[in-house]
């Protein structure tokens, strides 16, 4: 089975949560193609895949637009594919924020035309190192406002491992579920 993980980045973590679910996907005997959406060849990657893993994070309350182009010009191969998407954001750290990660997505699926057949709240990661003034104040006062954290303490992630693991499990499963019930 052809799984692609497709995804863009903005600091690292992104791409970090890509990386690890293709090692999850390869433990379970997979081998699935990791892919930039900003590479030129991802809509052909996408075509040839049978399952698609969409991954990107949340700055400015959206995904990256040159994503959300690509999964816009590429929705009708993805309708007919199970896929998963993953949206990334500080929101989806806290309880009291996701809600608001949860819109972040619905936004996107009305800005593209695509609903994808799984959806994954990820949160993700500060990287006070990549920040300028200005981002560093918006990650402080808005995006963690009311939250106990310091960014003086570094790079500090908040994505849960075992529950993207969990999730991979189920994607695949979900496979396993529908050629079992083919036969």
């Amino acid at each position: 089975m052809e799984i692609v993980v497709l995804f863009e980045t903005g600091e690292g973590q992104t791409r970090k949560i890509a990386g690890f679910l293709a090692d999850q996907l390869r433990a379970s005997g997979h081998e699935p193609t990791l892919i930039e959406a900003t590479r030129p060849d991802a809509g052909r990657a996408l075509a040839q895949a049978e399952r698609v893993i969409l991954a990107a994070p949340v700055h400015e309350r959206r995904h990256p637009k040159r994503f959300e182009t690509l999964v816009r010009d590429s929705r009708e191969i993805l309708a007919g594919r199970a896929t998963l998407m993953m949206s990334v954001s500080l929101k989806a750290a806290f309880p009291d924020g996701l809600d608001e990660a949860h819109d972040y997505l619905t936004e996107m699926k009305m800005r593209t035309g695509f609903t994808p057949t799984r959806e994954l709240l990820v949160a993700g990661a500060v990287r006070p190192g990549s920040y300028d003034y200005f981002q560093s104040q918006i990650v402080r006062h808005v995006l963690l406002a009311g939250q106990d954290v310091d960014l003086n303490d570094g790079v500090q992630e908040f994505t849960d491992w075992d529950a993207l693991a969990a999730a991979a499990r189920s994607f695949l499963a979900d496979e396993a579920t529908a050629r079992s019930g083919a036969q």
